[in-house]
């Protein structure tokens, strides 16, 4: 099973940590606007909270030129939730005209492993600022995406191990009239992924998104049901890219690909890590691959287990 590792990039600009009391007299600090901020508060080692380093942040930064902040690791993040750090961005706004990129959750598994990140309603922040242009979450347990509006947001993405129905339906139902890039990772039912292609079809038809060009609907278990609606969901038309990677795609959705509306607009299909054996594999080359898009066919960690003469296959991110 894979693991997310930390963002290395934002908006479009590396990845910079704030550093820690021990070391800011030490690590000089880049200019406010060329870098995103990583602001992370060690759960083991660090007797500051995230809102004290963020305190710290505000000091020390000209926060009026920050164009992008990531919010690391937040002190017991598997069993408190983000409500501070989301309290502590909203009455930083008006210090923050310049913030165009927001990201909230950027752990790796030795500071909290994806689907015990306790999240929120983040429904405030993408309410609280309407200049954003990229938002990211990670982390499902209690994640709240209610429904919204929002004229500027170009990039969505959501890492979840089980993303609930309830948000893969508020995600759905939003009006994201400038979004380019949608990645959702719907994860698996054992880790709280409930979600089934009805509430994704408001995405696949694609009203509410009419400039998207990037979609990601990834490690699902429910692959071969969605790359069947992909056969004739009106967004894909659109798009210069599709993602189905890191999910349960079998023989039956490859063969769905093949045979529901002409793919070969694409610039590139990425189906990595799959379970698509080697004729469909040859297949999908041949008609896509041959016709220019660039495809992605990596089996990666995708590995099947016999228990009882059943077998079984897993996303790439659960845990």
């Amino acid at each position: 099973m894979s693991h997310p590792r930390h963002l290395t990039e934002s908006c479009g600009l590396p990845v910079f940590d704030f550093p820690s009391p021990e070391d800011s007299g030490t690590t000089p600090l880049p200019a406010a606007d060329a870098v995103a901020w990583r602001i992370s508060s060690d759960s083991y080692d660090s007797e500051e909270s995230w809102t004290e380093v963020f305190a710290r942040f505000r000091a020390a930064v000209d926060t009026t030129a920050v164009r992008a902040i990531v919010v690391g690791a937040w002190e017991e993040a598997y069993e408190s939730g983000p409500e501070e750090i989301i309290a502590a961005l909203l009455d930083a706004r008006p210090h923050l005209p310049a913030l165009r990129g927001l990201f909230l959750g950027d752990m790796h598994s030795e500071e909290c492993e994806i689907s015990w990140i306790t999240q929120s309603d983040v429904g405030p922040l993408l309410d609280g600022f309407p200049e954003l242009e990229e938002f990211g979450v990670r982390g499902g347990s209690g994640l709240v995406f209610p429904a919204v509006t929002h004229h500027k947001l170009r990039s969505l993405t959501v890492e979840i191990g089980g993303m609930p129905a309830e948000a893969v339906r508020g995600v759905a139902a939003s009006d994201l009239p400038a979004l380019v890039h949608l990645d959702l990772w719907l994860g698996t039912s054992e880790y709280g992924g409930d979600a089934t292609i009805t509430d994704l079809a408001p995405v696949l038809d694609g009203d509410r998104l009419p400039r998207l060009r990037h979609l990601g609907l990834r490690n699902s278990d429910i692959q071969d049901e969605i790359a069947a609606a992909v056969a004739s969901a009106p967004v894909v038309a659109r798009l210069e890219t599709f993602d189905l990677s890191m999910g349960v795609l079998t023989d039956q959705g490859g063969a769905a690909l093949l045979s529901g509306q002409p793919l070969t607009h694409l610039k590139k299909l990425d189906l990595h890590h799959n379970y698509l054996g080697g004729p469909l594999r040859e297949r999908l080359q041949e008609v896509l691959g041959g016709a220019g898009v660039t495809l992605d066919l990596d089996r990666g960690h995708a590995e099947e287990d016999e228990d009882d003469g059943r077998v079984w296959r897993y996303v790439a991110v659960g845990e």
